[in-house]
C-alpha cells in the first residue's frame, strides 16, 4: 500500500503494537493476538532473535493487508533495507540516523526516527522523517508532548516507552499522532496468556477512541 496510506491507518487506529519477544514463534502468537485485538500496526523489535525472518512470516501469512507489519529498534540504513526487502512497511528506530531515512524515503516506506528534544524533532523532520518517535517517553510523561508541539505544531509525534492503560488517554489528549505501546500491551504473553493480550489490546483501542472523542 502507498506509504500515505499506511501512515493514515496508523493514525486512525492510533497505537502501534511494539513486539519484543524471547523467540519468533512467541513473536508470531503476539503478532495475532494484538491483531485479534483490532491492533493493525504491529512492529517487530531487531531485539527479537530472527527478527527478519520473523517479518517474513508475517508477509506471507498476512498478504491481504490485515496488519501493518513494521520493523523497529533499527540503528542504521543496511538493517532498514533488510527489513523492507522482508517485507516492512514502515521503519522505526530509537535514534535519530539520517542515512536510516533516506533510505526509506528511496522505497517510499515510512519512518519513524528516535528524539529526545525540540532540536532533534526539528532535525528528523528536516531530513525527511514521516512521524517522529518520542524515545523514551517515560522520562518526561506526556507533557513532553505539548512542550514540543509549542515551537513545532506540526509535528506528528508518537511517544513510546512508558505508554500504559492508565495514562494513554493522556497521551492521545495532549497530540500525539499515535502511541507505541510495548510491556504494557503484551505482558500476557510471558505467562503464555494470548487471550489477554487480545483483550488489553481491545482495551487499548477503545481508550484512545474515548480520549479522541471528548
Amino acid at each position: 500500500m502507498p506509504k500515505i496510506e499506511n501512515l493514515k491507518r496508523i493514525e486512525e487506529t492510533g497505537i502501534v503494537a511494539v513486539v519484543r519477544a524471547e523467540n519468533s514463534e512467541q513473536a508470531l502468537k503476539i503478532s495475532e493476538a494484538v491483531r485479534a485485538g483490532g491492533i493493525q500496526a504491529i512492529e517487530i523489535t531487531m531485539t527479537v532473535p530472527g527478527a527478519v525472518d520473523v517479518i517474513k512470516e508475517l508477509a506471507n501469512t498476512y498478504q491481504n493487508n490485515e496488519i501493518l507489519i513494521g520493523a523497529g529498534s533499527v540503528l542504521d540504513a543496511e538493517t532498514a533495507r533488510a527489513c523492507l526487502l522482508a517485507g516492512a512497511e514502515y521503519i522505526v528506530s530509537p535514534c535519530l540516523d539520517k542515512d536510516t531515512i533516506a533510505l526509506c524515503n528511496s522505497y517510499q516506506k515510512a519512518v519513524m526516527p528516535g528524539a529526545m528534544s525540540v532540536t532533534e524533532v526539528h532535525r528528523a523532520m528536516q531530513y525527511g522523517a514521516d512521524v517522529v518517535k518520542v524515545f523514551p517517553a517515560t522520562l518526561f510523561g506526556p507533557k513532553i508532548i505539548k512542550a514540543i508541539k509549542g515551537p513545532i505544531p506540526q509535528a506528528p509525534l508518537l511517544p513510546t516507552g512508558g505508554v500504559s492503560l492508565d495514562n494513554v488517554h493522556e497521551w492521545i489528549k495532549a497530540g500525539s499522532f499515535a502511541v507505541g505501546a510495548g510491556s504494557a500491551l503484551t505482558a500476557g504473553a510471558k505467562k503464555g496468556d494470548y487471550d489477554e493480550v487480545t483483550r488489553t489490546a481491545k482495551e487499548f483501542i477503545k481508550r484512545i477512541k474515548e480520549a479522541r472523542e471528548n
